[in-house]
């Protein structure tokens, strides 16, 4: 069966610093027409940033739209023209004050595919140096260290709520798993 929807015009709704809001009008695989609501997003990276003890760097942030403090992989916005590895760079020094010497992929991860166009690249850095944090203007955080064995537990325990950490540890433990 055919699945593919057909866009057959677009109208910009609502241009934002982050995200802006589109209205796609499409025609789905059975020749009706339908609308879509779409929000367009630069996407972003997700590093899984390990210390020489074995601990991962985790950042603890208050997020306004679900009114709580997450914790969370060093993670962050791509800026516009910018690859996903230069960002993953500059996101972990930013935000931990470690530089990664080696950047291993570990795929994507798309949010929420219904209406988001936001994939973030998630990596593994298991070699760090620390050359000293440096936030953006207005970014508040702690830096947590972290085993892994902890993070499996608190993703299994719904501690941790936050979706590109979830499939990271998930992928990140399957992965050290059949390491040598």
């Amino acid at each position: 069966m055919n699945l593919k929807e057909t866009k057959r015009s677009s109208k910009p709704l609502i241009q934002g610093k982050i995200v802006n809001l589109r209205h796609d009008q499409v025609t789905l695989p059975d020749g009706r027409e339908a609308l879509r609501e779409i929000v367009e997003h630069p996407g972003g990276v997700c590093i899984a940033a390990r210390l020489d003890d074995g601990r991962f760097l985790m950042v603890e942030q208050y997020r306004y739209a679900h009114s709580r403090v997450f914790t969370e992989y060093p993670a962050g916005k791509r800026e516009p023209g910018e690859d996903p590895l230069s960002c993953a760079m500059r996101e972990l020094e930013e935000e931990t004050g470690y530089k990664a010497k080696v950047m291993i992929p570990m795929g994507e991860f798309i949010p929420s595919p219904a209406y988001l166009e936001e994939v973030i690249y998630l990596y593994y850095a298991p070699e760090l140096e620390f050359v000293g944090q440096r936030l953006d203007d207005g970014e508040f955080l702690n830096v947590k260290k972290v085993d892994l064995d902890t993070l499996v537990q608190a993703t299994m325990d719904g501690d941790l709520m936050d979706g590109k950490t979830i499939a990271l540890t998930l992928k990140l433990s399957h992965y050290l798993q059949k390491q040598p």
